[in-house]
This record gives structure tokens, C-alpha cells and sequence, in this order.
């Protein structure tokens, strides 16, 4: 998804008798972890407040579980991972201000986030410029890991400090796409999208695919996200007779403009991407939502063996609120930092090296080689930065939840 949060991971590790060394990471023996431990500082950005926290909070809660079982499991030794998170407002110029933070901090060793990709954009050169490993778990715009070009295929990594865990919508609108015409067999399409990067970028790749297909666009208009009140946009799907409407933005505007087209005459359902994927929709729509479908990265967490202990434990931990979308991937994004750093650790004799910076870019370097299975799959980074994962899941609202329909990988 599209725009996100960043939040800060502190971790720290007993140690024992060995000694480490890491750049300027804080030795807690003055704070009641015991002699010897070394702090390492993940930090985790995301929307904790507003419209769009419940999916801020699922990360921020998947990726402190995450933190917790390195600490219990001494995942690192000699570390312990502490996490620090940020609340960017799914707003880029908070985001832009959180990134600043985290780089002035020499116990962050990375950063996890954020939620949206307009805040992700805002942060991937002050990151970079100081070699600060960053994982978002909910990125999905292209161009933030192939460049501005890449729908020409000309692709060019801007950032190797960037990394993300979830696909993008270069496959996830097409997939859409596909569903709709071919199995929904539905051919006429109203669009709409909310003008950020994430939404306008989605809506053009699912529109592109759509009349590769053969589909028709009926219809394209913008809406402004903090808008309320979008009759005018629903009297115009109502007399364009299309048969559904594809909506490249997030759930606070899409559950009410959804509801609006259907009580404007329209009784036809609103498909968008992972950014509608949330019980939130479900709970702003109420009946309207009933028919609606979301695309969203990967396949659905209780469908996988990898993620029975995550949901077992995330259960267990009484966090307030659910993972909702990201929650896995946010977990994912955290290990992978985590196991990083272990790289690193290993390959210095058991330390980090002293000088931040250079402990920092070690830990970007090794992120490119970390492979492991994960709770959402194998998790591992392409020479893009891109998730290996491409999975893909569509639902659709019945019965007041999402009900999985389709989970595959986009044959385009």
C-alpha cells in the first residue's frame, strides 16, 4: 500500500561474557538488562494516528512481536533489539522529519516503514544519503524501487538502501484487471482515483491491463481524499452504466464513495487495491460494502503453515487492534533487519563495527543477501530491492468480512 508510517525498533540481546562493539549502540547494564548487553535500535514509521491507523498500529504491533522473539530467542548475540516508532500521520513531510530522526539516532541501525508510498518517497534519500537500511512492508508504487521509466522497461534501482516485503501494483492492478474481465467477465469500468502516488498509480496500471483486455473505461474521474461527500462523482457512475468501478486509493475515502455510487442508483461493486483491504472499509460502508472486492499482497495469512505461529503468537500478546494487512509483512520486514544485522555481527567476530556509518552500510549490504522463510513466505530481495514473494490475493465482502477468492501470481 501505498502510504505508511515509520516506526523506530529498539532491540537489545543478553550477551553474557562476550563483549560487542556496536556503533554507537548503548550498553544497558545501567538499565536493568545485566552487564554486557548492546542495544541496536530499529526504527518503525507508520500512520499511529488518523484515518489510517489501524493499519499503523497492525504494523507497528507485528513488527514489536518481532523485535520480542529475537530478544527471547537471543536471535543476535550479544544484541538486543529495542523498537522505536514514529507516527509520520500518513502525511510525507512528517514522514521526511521522522526519516531526519531516525538517521541522527547511531543506535538506528534500520528502519521499518512506511504505509504509504508518498511518505516512502519522502524518505528514501535521507535514508540513503546516510546509508540507512529501510524495509517497508506496504510500499507498493513501482516506481520506488525501478524508477520513473520503469512501465518502459527501463528499470533503475534510485535507492540500495530501499527494500520492501510486499509487491507492487505493477502486478497488483493487472491482476485485478484480469479477474474482473475474465472470470467476473465483466467489461465496462469506471475510474477513479485520489490523485496521491499510490492511488493514481494503481488505477493506471489496473486501466492499462483492463483494456489490453478488451475492457471498456467508461469513465475516469479524481476525488479529493478528505472529501466527504462524493454524490457528484456518484451521479456521474450512475448515468455511465458501467458494470463495476475500480478505485485507486484507501479505504477512508473509497468505504463512503463506494456506498454513495451504490445509493445513487449504482448497484454495482467498487474493486480496488490492498489499501481497501482492512475491516475498517467493512465497518464504514456497513451493507453498502456487501459485494465489494480488494486485491492485497501475498496469500491470506490463515492459508499459510509459515504464519500459524505469527497469528498464535500476535493472539497471545494482547496487542490492541488486529495485524490487519500488514501485519505479516511488517513482522517479515523487522526479521529481515534483524537477520542483517546478524549477518554483520558474524562476520566482524561477534561485533558490529564501531563506526556507525559503516555499521550501517554493511547492514544495507547484507540485506540484499537475506533469505529466509518468513511468515508470508520465502522473503528474500531482487537486484531491485523488490520482494521475491509475488503472490497476490483478491477478496470479496460477503457476509461483513473479507472472503478470499482468488490468491495466484499475475500471468502478464
Amino acid at each position: 500500500m501505498r502510504h505508511r508510517s515509520l516506526f523506530i525498533v529498539t532491540t537489545a540481546v543478553t550477551v553474557g561474557a562476550l563483549t560487542l562493539s556496536a556503533c554507537g549502540s548503548r550498553d544497558d547494564s545501567s538499565e536493568g538488562g545485566g552487564g554486557g548487553k548492546k542495544t541496536v535500535v530499529i526504527g518503525l514509521d507508520a500512520p499511529l494516528t488518523g484515518d489510517l491507523s489501524a493499519l499503523g498500529q497492525g504494523i507497528k504491533n507485528s513488527a514489536d512481536l518481532a523485535v520480542k522473539t529475537a530478544n527471547k530467542n537471543n536471535e543476535v548475540e550479544g544484541v538486543t533489539f529495542k523498537l522505536e516508532s514514529l507516527d509520520d500521520v500518513a502525511q510525507a513531510a512528517t514522514g521526511q522529519q521522522n526519516a531526519t530522526k531516525l538517521v541522527g539516532n547511531q543506535d538506528v541501525m534500520g528502519v521499518v516503514g512506511p504505509l504509504n508510498s508518498d511518505v516512502g518517497q519522502a524518505m528514501q534519500k535521507v535514508f540513503a544519503n546516510d546509508n540507512l537500511v529501510q524495509v517497508s512492508p506496504a510500499n507498493t508504487n513501482p516506481e520506488m524501487t525501478q524508477g520513473k521509466d520503469w512501465q518502459t522497461g527501463k528499470k533503475v534501482r534510485g535507492f540500495d538502501t530501499y527494500f520492501r516485503t510486499a509487491t507492487t501494483d505493477a502486478i497488483q492492478g493487472p491482476y485485478a484487471a484480469q479477474f474482473m474481465f475474465n472470470e467476473k467477465k465483466l467489461k465496462n469500468v469506471y475510474v477513479i482515483d485520489d490523485k496521491k502516488t499510490y492511488g493514481a498509480g494503481l488505477a493506471a496500471t489496473f486501466s492499462t491491463e483492463f483494456k489490453k483486455l478488451g475492457g471498456k473505461v467508461v469513465g475516469t474521474d479524481h476525488i479529493n481524499p478528505d472529501d466527504k461527500d462524493f454524490s457528484s462523482v456518484a451521479s456521474k457512475v450512475a448515468q455511465a452504466k458501467a458494470d463495476f468501478v475500480y478505485y485507486g486509493g484507501e479505504y477512508p475515502a473509497g468505504a463512503p464513495l463506494a456506498s454513495q455510487i451504490k445509493n445513487a442508483g449504482a448497484k454495482i461493486p467498487t474493486v480496488g487495491g490492498d489499501a481497501l483491504f482492512s475491516a475498517e472499509y467493512i465497518k464504514l460502508g456497513k451493507k453498502n460494502s456487501e459485494g465489494d472486492f480488494a486485491s492485497s499482497v501475498g496469500a491470506p495469512l490463515e492459508t499459510l503453515d509459515t504464519a500459524k505461529k505469527f497469528i498464535a503468537d500476535y493472539s497471545a500478546g494482547g496487542y490492541d487492534g488486529a495485524f490487519e494487512a500488514y501485519g505479516g509483512y511488517a513482522y517479515d520486514s523487522t526479521w529481515a533487519i534483524i537477520q542483517a544485522v546478524k549477518a554483520v555481527v558474524e562476520k566482524n567476530d561477534g561485533k558490529l563495527p564501531s563506526d556507525v556509518k559503516d555499521a550501517r552500510k554493511q547492514i544495507t549490504a547484507a540485506m540484499q543477501d537475506v533469505k529466509f522463510d518468513g511468515v508470508t513466505g520465502t522473503v528474500g530481495f531482487d537486484e531491485y530491492g523488490d520482494t521475491i514473494n509475488k503472490q497476490l490475493s483478491l477478496y470479496e465482502v460477503k457476509g461483513g468480512k473479507h472472503v478470499p477468492v482468488k490468491t495466484g501470481v499475475f500471468e502478464g
